[in-house]
């Protein structure tokens, strides 16, 4: 896959301050950031895992508006419209990986009971070298995640108040970091399940009406909108017709994996009272992804026709470009000349889709800075009041980096998500699998997987991207196996390979180690704010002032 720069306007898009939609969306960050100070935070039970308190339907509308990002709410439409069926890999990726993690991963990381992700890492391979590359990892995805989201924001924000796209990108991304610095992963939690609630209401309504209005659709325009393929061109129905069939299977592959290794998504399992509800988060999280899912493939295929129909070629040199493609739901909404509110109602939804997920992003890379590597590393004397400190600058310089990045984005929105996905599954999808269980998987074993890992995204990315000349990029062959948004085809079982021979090769974890493995998967039922370290250590009579 060939990354081309982005032209940052979208000309077809009606880009004018319009003063009800600027209303709807001002009132929702009011909202956002009035739930974010009714819930803040005051300790980091509160800040990392909202005290373990939240519930299911609950947690799993969070997941739901966690996971559903400008990538899931813009960008997998822009993809399909704009690549056809290289886009349906998107669909499938993002889905099928919580059948992974529901079945894998959900209750077992429960069970362990960490606050973050390299927590875990740090813990099950008891190295600090590990723990610092799980979480420089996280800090890393929360980057690269975070600029599709704050390129979505935006891009939707010019249709809303007009401006321009830096004075949107600041505006949004200011009103992020604040309302997140203030309230933590309590409030954030709270905010999502509002957030899920308006994205999924404002994106299913412009799905419908757009169908309905236009002659495309009636009851199912899921169903319903197979009848226009036959109509539009073939770049977007003709299978492999833009890319190869190797990377189609290559980004599905990865974005399953990097669903089962995404930081913020595994947190939430942290989140939760117990195992059972971990699993059933993980349904209804499933089930709120799928009635989005299952509807962008719709509405992209409405967005192309009307888009050939009242602008001009959608494809070709003089076709759609990326920044149109990236607002296809709301332009599409606009082309159908729906009232100028209800675009604003569509526009909303994609905001705060973007918002939900930077939220997620920031507080697991929050943690990670201030919890695993200042905390467990640098100072294990930190108090409460520093960590948070720690966490909330985290959260400040973090947003302001992507806010620079977001000026000028190398990529589509779901292409940048796409690259965190494909770090996620080299990375730290082997270590979470391997640790949870294999219970031989060593501290030496991680360090060599996480570096193999680390080190073939490292090279993806750098040869597509940042050293890529006009022809493509610097070492196409090397493209070709590992391609930047799927390089987990190849370079995931490598690191399964590099752990496993080299935890073979050195001597086994200890003890105490293998029973906390073992008791990841005991049905015998946990306290609330257990973990399976507890239980172990209960049971041998061993504590922390032992270590």
């Amino acid at each position: 896959m060939t990354f081309t720069p982005l032209q940052l306007l979208p000309d077809a898009l009606n880009a004018s301050f319009k003063i009800v939609p600027a209303a709807i969306v001002s009132g929702m960050l009011l909202l956002f950031l009035g739930i974010g100070y009714a819930f803040r935070v005051a300790d980091t039970e509160d800040l990392w895992v909202a005290g373990r308190s939240i519930g299911n339907v609950e947690n799993g509308m969070a997941i739901g508006s966690n996971w559903m990002s400008a990538a899931s709410y813009l960008g997998m439409a822009a993809l399909i419209a704009l690549s056809g069926y290289y886009g349906l890999a998107f669909v499938v990726g993002w889905s099928t990986g919580y059948f992974v993690l529901l079945i894998f991963m959900a209750a077992q990381m429960r069970r362990f009971g960490k606050y973050t992700a390299p927590d875990f890492v740090g813990d099950r391979f008891n190295s600090d070298t590990a723990r610092a590359i799980g979480a420089l990892t996280t800090i890393l995805i929360g980057f690269v995640y975070s600029v599709g989201q704050a390129r979505g924001m935006g891009l939707v924000g010019i249709y809303v108040f007009g401006g321009d796209y830096a004075t949107m990108v600041i505006l949004m991304m200011g009103i992020t970091v604040g309302y997140l610095a203030l309230s933590g992963m309590l409030g954030a939690t709270k905010n999502m399940a509002v957030q899920y609630v308006i994205l999924i209401v404002a994106f299913l309504a412009g799905l419908y009406a757009v169908g309905y209005t236009q002659g495309y659709s009636t009851f199912l325009p899921q169903i319903e909108y197979g009848a226009l393929l036959s109509q539009l061109n073939s770049e977007f129905t003709e299978p492999f017709s833009g890319t190869s069939y190797f990377l189609w299977i290559a980004t599905a592959f990865s974005l399953i994996v990097g669903t089962c290794g995404l930081p913020h998504v595994l947190v939430r399992f942290y989140t939760v009272e117990s195992e059972r509800t971990a699993r059933w988060s993980t349904v209804w999280g499933l089930f709120f992804i799928c009635l989005l899912y299952l509807s962008a493939p719709a509405f992209a295929a409405f967005g192309t026709d009307l888009y050939a129909k009242n602008v001009g070629p959608v494809y070709g040199a003089n076709g759609m470009s990326g920044a149109e493609g990236d607002v296809i739901v709301v332009l599409a909404s606009q082309l159908a000349n729906l009232p100028t509110w209800f675009v604003g109602l569509v526009a909303a939804g994609g905001i705060a889709a973007a918002i939900a997920t930077t939220a997620g992003l920031f507080i697991a890379a929050s943690s990670a800075a201030a919890h695993d590597i200042y905390t467990n590393i640098i100072n294990p004397d930190a108090t409460q009041r520093q960590q948070l400190l720690i966490g909330r600058t985290t959260i400040i310089v973090l947003g302001a980096i992507v806010t620079v990045t977001a000026l000028d984005p190398p990529a589509l929105v779901g292409e940048l998500v796409a690259l965190a996905f494909s770090l996620a599954g080299l990375v730290l999808f082997p270590m979470f699998f391997l640790g949870l269980w294999w219970e031989n998987a060593n501290r030496q074993g991680a360090l060599a997987g996480m570096t193999t890992g680390l080190l073939i995204w490292t090279a993806a990315v750098f040869n597509e991207l940042i050293l890529a000349t006009e022809s493509g990029p610097l070492v196409p062959i090397y493209a070709e196996v590992f391609p930047a948004v799927g390089a987990a085809l190849v370079g995931t079982p490598i690191v399964f390979a590099v752990t496993i021979g080299v935890s073979m090769a050195t001597s086994e974890p200890p003890e105490r180690i293998k029973q906390i493995v073992r008791q990841c998967h005991s049905p015998e039922p946990m306290g609330q704010q257990q973990s399976a370290e507890d239980i172990v250590d209960a049971k041998s009579g061993h504590s922390p002032a032992d270590d």
